[in-house]
């Protein structure tokens, strides 16, 4: 029996290459349950071993199924889409993605989490082994339900836009490409630290010591200062300026429930502002490297949900390249 298994994994490693391992294992995950609202559009609940709870994905299915498609990875800001604010409520990403043959999966859940392992339970946050749960359990179960290649592409924006580029470095082999919109690269200087703090605290009444403990740790989780791990990566960074752009005129059409116009200027343009100088940082710092990535920052606007729609569509051709399609 050893044997076989040995076989069937070298195998596998022939055939898949760098996923092999992460698909050839098995991760102990498993699905709860399917819903399927239509052919295209399913609720796919999947049971994390080690957060020991059952996480919603929203998933759009591959205009063509009669192969297997690669997935896109797209992570919610810093509710983590349960507070309604998620890519399916607040941008057109199905009508999108209507003719694409890539399964795009959302998962629901994480608030405030970064989306990394925590050291340890947090009393209000609870248990939150996000890095696991997406690079190590989730795949090999998509590949079964879903039918996927093992070519995957990951996006993430405001909080999880950091996040995003950390999980690329922390599991080198399983993404092609990373879209980062709106975010902060940075998480070990004094400055984002505080950042850092003040969201998880603040807005999520968790303690990040129960997240990162340590200096190494958050080092370790800094894609600034990891940057080089990011080579060989298709990358797209984008972030606006922070003053009034497009749908901050009157008469702009904006997502449901939107904020207050004042409050999206004013807070909006303050957070697009600081995120802004991190995205410039974090070109400076690929420039130095030598590692190409496309930015597109400087345009006007906030940190709100009618730009990150356009970015979306801005980022494409290089979330396409990075998924073979």
């Amino acid at each position: 029996m050893w044997l076989r298994r040995v076989v069937l994994v070298a195998l596998a490693m022939v055939l898949l290459g760098p996923n092999a391992i992460a698909l050839a294992q098995p991760s102990g995950a498993s699905v709860d349950h399917i819903d399927k609202t239509s052919d295209r559009r399913w609720d796919v609940y999947v049971h994390s071993p080690s957060m020991d709870r059952v996480i919603q994905l929203q998933v759009l299915r591959p205009a063509d199924t009669s192969i297997a498609r690669p997935t896109l990875y797209m992570l919610n800001g810093a509710g983590g889409g349960e507070d309604g604010a998620n890519w399916l409520n607040k941008t057109d990403m199905p009508a999108f993605f209507e003719d694409k043959n890539v399964n795009v999966v959302l998962p629901v859940g994480g608030g405030w989490s970064y989306y990394t392992d925590w050291n340890q339970d947090d009393p209000n946050l609870g248990r939150n082994k996000w890095q696991t749960f997406l690079t190590e359990e989730l795949p090999p179960v998509l590949e079964k339900e879903l039918n996927t290649n093992g070519v995957n592409a990951i996006g993430g924006l405001s909080m999880s836009a950091g996040s995003v580029l950390d999980l690329a470095i922390q599991a080198p082999g399983l993404y092609r490409g990373v879209a980062s919109y709106s975010g902060c690269a940075q998480t070990s200087d004094p400055v984002s630290r505080r950042v850092v703090r003040a969201l998880v605290a603040l807005r999520g009444k968790g303690n990040v010591d129960n997240m990162w403990s340590t200096d190494a740790q958050w080092i370790q989780h800094d894609p600034y200062v990891n940057a080089e791990k990011l080579r060989g990566l298709e990358l797209f960074v984008s972030n606006a300026t922070g003053l009034p752009g497009e749908y901050e005129m009157p008469g702009a059409v904006l997502p449901v429930n939107s904020p207050p116009l004042p409050e999206q200027i004013v807070l909006g343009g303050a957070i697009e502002a600081a995120s802004n100088t991190c995205a410039h940082r974090l070109r400076d710092r690929l420039n130095e490297l030598g590692i190409p990535a496309q930015f597109d920052l400087d345009y006007p606007g906030t940190h709100s949900w009618g730009y990150w729609q356009d970015a979306l569509r801005t980022s494409w051709p290089t979330l396409e390249r990075a998924l073979e399609l």
